[in-house]
């Protein structure tokens, strides 16, 4: 009962009035880092539609398929996605003093397994759709990939 009301008054005045500023001002680097994500993994499946599209060769799409499953353990292609959550840093080292906030390394570790997770499923999602129709007409392959990568996408 003593403690409850100074600490109310506290969390009232010198940290509520600036959460939904910290909020929107982390909130640009992780869905900076979220978009990229979504960018990679629709230029991959672009770059494996235009393949496809000049080869008509099912084999090597079906290869190119099994590669994009290994999208997100391939730290090359995932680090410009990584980089924009990187920008946490710099914003969560103010925090870090006026707000006590540790542990930084691990907030930004948790979110960039999070945009590796959200790539896995991405891609899963896409091959668990798009496996069936590897068996369908060649001209209908394209079109199909399309509209597996938008309905993954949205």
């Amino acid at each position: 009962a003593t403690v409850s009301e100074p600490a109310q008054r506290c969390c009232t005045e010198n940290i509520q009035p600036f959460l939904a500023s910290i909020l929107e001002e982390l909130m640009g680097p992780v869905s900076s880092g979220f978009t990229e994500v979504r960018s990679l993994f629709d230029r991959e499946v672009n770059e494996i539609i235009q393949d496809f599209q000049k080869t008509n060769d099912t084999t090597k799409l079906k290869e190119n398929v099994d590669q994009l499953l290994s999208l997100p353990f391939n730290s090359v292609k995932m680090e410009p996605c990584y980089v924009r959550v990187n920008l946490l840093q710099e914003l969560l080292q103010d925090l870090k003093s006026r707000f006590k906030v540790y542990h930084i390394d691990f907030m930004i570790q948790r979110t960039q397994n999070f945009m590796q997770e959200l790539m896995e499923n991405a891609v899963y999602t896409f091959e668990q759709l798009f496996s069936p129709s590897l068996q369908a007409d060649s001209a209908k392959v394209a079109t199909t990939m399309e509209k597996v990568k938008l309905r993954v996408l949205k």
